[in-house]
């Protein structure tokens, strides 16, 4: 290196290499020990750790390469062997080196394994030399004696040596002394060393007094480490020591919390009962210090609680909860602040198999919610996440504790919880129906309180949120949940409706589904809804047009539910708005047998219901207002799907003549089971008050001629046996045969007692002539009426020939051959030609008068 261009001042790092060409032996450690027999023989070990220190060795030693280059020459730096002198009257020797090789040597022959003098004394350090010599070496043998007593008395030695050290103010040779302790016993693979050792640095605490607080750091931390220890003695002794210390220092002791806890917590599920009582005592010491300390950190402490909160050992779960309810009684230490932390913990140890940790975990959070009520700040939001997840434990109590404490939250928090409210009522929904009582009760009033809470959506609260889980909550097993999650909806709607309709598309579906549900209160509450959505007209008209889709969807449901829905809708919405709806839809209808069904359905509700009575009234002045007319007409052009329908209907609205009509128009297709059904029902139902005015009527039988003949139709179309027949029958017996305004021919003709039959052929012109004129009476064209209701009834009978051709064609081969077989059978049991001719004379004979059709009439 060129020294004279270096600059002034300039710093260079030097690195300088020696070759050292001497061994350096470093002895690491040495230990004697004797053991004495009872028969007075000895037995010496001795164990020494020798190291080089000098340059360490580059890669892997290899005995087998070393041997191969030095086996002639040795090298400078090797330890080629070791010299030891032995005992006499040695009679057994042997060496072993630290991977376990062992050499024997014969007694009575000296065996030189190296040059190297080994004096055990010269290789003490003179650290452990200045220990040493401030404790003798019998207190030494006795803190590592087997009996109790000895290492005590050695311990009460060390206290007195320790305070001589301190009166003189050698800190230097206290911290040597402790080291040792340390050292030499502490960490011993001796387990009375061990036991020595903490018993020595619990003597050394209490001779420092005072000063006891600067030795801590040497002092404390492997007494902590022993309380891992393998041997349950070791950890007992630990305990002991930590205890005498802890009570020396108080305060100081503080430093070490966190650590001193953590090995507690495990001591207290220790196998051994003994270490269980001690860490007890320890325990209940800590905590006294701990309430008595300023010092005392609790953000340090919360993450330990945190974690050790999952632990499932019932003594570690009793041994948390007393230090949480003991914390929590300091009044410096602010536990409800933390709370979140360790909240779901304390929940947790509500279902354990213990009732004492079952009982003191409730009594601390019993405590906890009594200082939520009386605190003016409180986060109630991370809170609520737990008591929402805790609210559907499979526990019992659990579940009740935290729904009671959602209950308070909701009265006390208040705006607080708006973001949390969709997961609160997720909560509450289900347990409105549990099956303890208790919970159903708590979980309905925090219901209604939640639900009288006013918010708007610019406060962060979330309509959709709180949608979505009543539409979850609408597929439930248990109806009264499935009926607040209606009632939810239906609040939502009045209070929020603009933000509602927004998600309309979301509920729909799921609200028309709810219309099949099994409970009758479930099915109103959906009507409910359905008609506030139902207030605008595009949502009406769509709620009507589903609601038809799933009646024929599903024909159960019009069964089962069709009566109490249209009821209800006619009572929340208008009945004649939902009734002209109805009938536009059922107009168009391309199922024909559906809209027949569905027509029979509607018709006997309209008979029938109370709410329907101001709609009936509408309908009996068709003939007489407007509005009257325009609802009949309405009705009449769906009604047509079937001809009872038809026939109640004139009935209803004292169209009296074409009833008539309209049955004169039946054929023989037409008369069929379901039509004396529903005939069986329209005899029946004219007994009821409904009809009243229709039986009073009969009383005038001149004024209503009509009525008269209708009815007589009907009775003709009965079968002579049925119970119907027999009803209308003694009801038409009662018909007076005088008129109360003073008489007429026709009434006179009738009341002397002419047949019925002679009377209607008698004045069958001159009702052509009346029907001509009031076939357009007060603007209904009866006549154009009567058309629509035959074409339709056509297209029935079209489909019905349609459906028995299809069946008859689907027949098996088998089936043909039995009809062939009876027509060849029918064959040989024919006429003669005679008796045929005669009949097919008669059919084509041209009809009588009395067949022969009039003006808007169909010829039968």
């Amino acid at each position: 290196m060129d020294y004279m261009r270096i600059i002034l001042r300039t710093h260079l790092l030097l690195l300088l290499r020696e070759r050292i060409t001497v061994r350096l032996l470093l002895l690491r450690n040495s230990v004697r020990e004797i053991d004495i027999s009872h028969w007075g023989s000895l037995q010496i070990t001795e164990n020494y750790m020798l190291t080089h220190g000098g340059a360490r060795h580059k890669g892997v030693f290899s005995r087998v390469d070393y041997r191969s280059r030095h086996s002639i020459v040795v090298h400078p730096l090797s330890l080629r062997s070791l010299q030891h002198f032995l005992a006499p009257r040695v009679n057994y020797v042997y060496y072993r080196d630290d991977i376990g090789n062992i050499s024997h040597l014969r007694t009575g022959f000296r065996k030189v394994v190296g040059d190297f003098d080994f004096d055990f004394d010269s290789f003490i350090s003179s650290d452990m030399s200045d220990a040493l010599s401030a404790i003798p070496a019998a207190v030494h043998r006795n803190l590592s004696d087997k009996l109790y007593e000895k290492r005590k008395n050695a311990a009460i030695e060390i206290e007195n040596t320790v305070k001589i050290l301190i009166a003189a103010g050698d800190h230097d040779k206290i911290s040597k002394v402790i080291d040792v302790l340390i050292k030499e016993f502490a960490k011993s693979p001796q387990a009375n060393h061990r036991k020595g050792g903490l018993i020595g640095l619990a003597a050394v605490t209490v001779g420092l007094a005072t000063e006891a607080a600067q030795y801590l750091e040497q002092i404390v931390p492997p007494v902590i480490a022993s309380f891992t220890d393998q041997d349950s003695r070791v950890r007992y002794y630990a305990c002991e020591a930590l205890y005498n210390i802890a009570k020396v220092v108080r305060g100081e002791f503080i430093f070490f919390f966190n650590e001193i806890f953590d090995a507690l917590c495990k001591l207290s599920a220790d196998s051994d009962a003994n270490v269980q009582s001690a860490a007890h005592l320890l325990d209940r010491l800590v905590k006294d210090i701990v309430t008595e300390s300023d010092q005392f950190s609790i953000e340090e402490f919360i993450p330990l609680l945190k974690e050790r909160m999952n632990v499932l050992n019932p003594y570690v779960r009793q041994f948390l909860v007393g230090w949480i309810t003991v914390l929590d009684s300091v009044p410096d230490i602010d536990m409800l602040g933390f709370l979140p932390d360790f909240l779901d913990g304390l929940f947790n140890m509500l279902s354990d198999s213990s009732h004492e940790i079952r009982q003191q975990a409730d009594s601390a959070l019993s405590e906890f919610l009594q200082e939520i009520k009386n605190s003016p700040s409180v986060d109630y939001g991370r809170m609520a996440e737990i008591l929402v997840q805790r609210a559907s434990s499979p526990d019992e109590f659990t579940r009740l504790t935290a729904i009671t404490w959602i209950n308070e939250f909701v009265k006390l928090g208040g705006d607080q919880l708006v973001r949390y409210y969709a997961d609160i009522l997720g909560a509450i929904l289900p347990c409105i129906s549990d099956k303890e009582e208790k919970i159903r009760v708590v979980a309905r009033e925090t219901n209604e309180e939640l639900r009288s809470i006013h918010v708007e959506p610019s406060d962060g609260f979330d309509v959709g949120a709180i949608l979505s889980v009543a539409r979850r909550q609408l597929s439930s097993d248990h109806e009264a949940t499935r009926v607040e999650a209606l009632n939810w909806i239906s609040t939502l709607l009045n209070k929020h409706r603009t933000e509602v309709l927004c998600f309309l598309n979301d509920i729909f579906d799921t609200l028309l589904k709810a219309l099949s549900d099994s409970s009758d209160d479930v099915v109103l509450l959906v009507l409910e809804v359905h008609a506030g959505v139902a207030k605008d007209p595009q949502h009406f008209r769509h709620l009507i047009v589903f609601l038809v889709h799933n009646f024929r969807a599903d024909n159960s449901l019009l069964e089962r539910r069709g009566a109490i829905i249209v009821r209800r809708l006619c009572v929340l919405l208008d009945a004649e708005r939902v009734y002209r709806e109805l009938s536009t839809i059922l107009e168009g209808e391309d199922n024909l047998d559906f809209a027949s069904t569905m027509v029979q359905a509607l018709n006997l509700i309209l008979l029938t219901a109370p709410e329907l009575s101001k709609l009936r009234g509408l309908l009996k002045g068709s003939l007489i207002n407007r509005e009257g007319k325009e609802l009949f007409v309405a009705l009449y052009a769906s009604w047509c799907h079937s001809p009872m329908a038809i026939i109640s209907l004139c009935l209803l609205a004292q169209a009296y003549q074409h009833a008539s009509v309209v049955i004169q128009s039946l054929v023989e297709e037409d008369i069929n089971v379901k039509f004396l059904v529903q005939l069986d029902k329209l005899i029946r139902l004219l007994e009821t008050p409904i009809f009243t005015y229709l039986r009073l009527q009969l009383l005038e039988p001149g004024r209503y001629t009509w009525l008269l003949k209708t009815l007589y139709g009907l009775l003709m179309l009965l079968p002579q046996q049925s119970a119907a027949f027999k009803i209308l029958r003694t009801r038409l017996k009662t018909v007076p045969t005088y008129s109360f305004s003073g008489g007429g021919d026709q009434i006179s003709r009738a009341s002397s007692g002419v047949p019925f039959s002679q009377y209607m052929n008698h004045h069958e012109d001159d009702d052509a002539e009346d029907i001509n004129i009031t076939s357009s009476h007060q603007g209904i064209n009866f006549a154009a009426r009567l058309q629509q209701f035959e074409n339709v009834q056509s297209q029935h009978r079209v489909q019905a020939r349609n459906n028995v051709k299809y069946s008859y064609t689907t027949s098996s081969s088998s089936t043909s051959k039995e009809v062939k077989r009876s027509e060849e059978e029918e064959e040989e049991h024919k006429p003669p030609p005679s008796s045929r001719s005669s009949s097919v004379a008669d059919n084509s004979r041209p009809p009588s008068r009395s067949s022969r059709k009039g003006p808007g009439q169909l010829q039968l």
